[in-house]
């Protein structure tokens, strides 16, 4: 995910795809129905405190980052929805394993499967792991994999919406994450020297009008 966001952003986005797949009924959200369902106590970590200002400054940012927008469904009192489903392409599959993670953190796929199960019904376990497969895949992946913690059998996964998840010292050296982020790196430099190479062609074609323009007054 190229576009960074902070943790009230992540709380908020979590919290509109969400309530779009398990409550579709009361969606798109109000100011206060948005601020209620970050402070919501259940399905949540952590569990927030967050004022309805809070609310609407990430609310703003995600608007700017094109995530989020004022729905035509309000009426008179404004209502909000995600547009993460229509930016990047995604499938309510795709977008009840996104918001698992940005509601609760990393969790392994058996941890994914019955939390999600609110919003998308999966036939197994299998069907969840292809889910994040196909996170995992993408240019750039929206879920890394992260490390085994110590004594579990089971790797967890994490969404990138705040760029690579922070690790413990134990964790910061595992071959994946290390290839993850090497990965990730050579895109970047491929994507710079695209555009180095691009930038370098308009200014030679400039500089070719240019002497062209000069030599009709030679």
């Amino acid at each position: 995910m190229e576009t960074i966001l902070n943790d009230m952003e992540i709380r908020v986005l979590g919290c509109l795809i969400e309530k779009e797949l398990a409550t579709p009924e009361y969606y798109p959200l109000t100011i206060n129905a948005l601020t209620n369902a970050c402070n919501q106590k259940s399905n949540r970590h952590p569990v927030l405190n967050v004022e309805e200002a809070e609310v609407v400054r990430a609310l703003d940012s995600l608007r700017f980052k094109q995530l989020a927008l004022l729905s035509a469904e309000g009426g008179r009192v404004p209502k909000y929805r995600h547009i993460l489903a229509e930016k990047l392409r995604l499938s309510p599959a795709e977008l009840s394993i996104l918001a698992e993670l940005l509601l609760r953190g990393g969790q392994t796929a058996g941890e994914l499967r019955p939390r999600a199960e609110r919003m998308h019904s999966f036939a197994d376990l299998p069907a969840v792991e292809e889910v994040l497969e196909e996170l995992l895949a993408r240019t750039p992946p929206l879920v890394v994999l992260l490390p085994r913690q110590p004594n579990r059998k089971e790797p967890r996964y994490a969404h990138t919406f705040a760029g690579q998840p922070e690790l413990s010292e134990n964790e910061s050296d595992s071959p994946e994450l290390l290839r993850q982020k090497g990965s990730a790196e050579i895109e970047r430099v491929a994507r710079l020297e695209e555009e180095v190479a691009s930038l370098r062609a308009e200014v030679a074609e400039l500089h070719r009008m240019v002497e062209d323009f000069r030599a009709q007054f030679d």
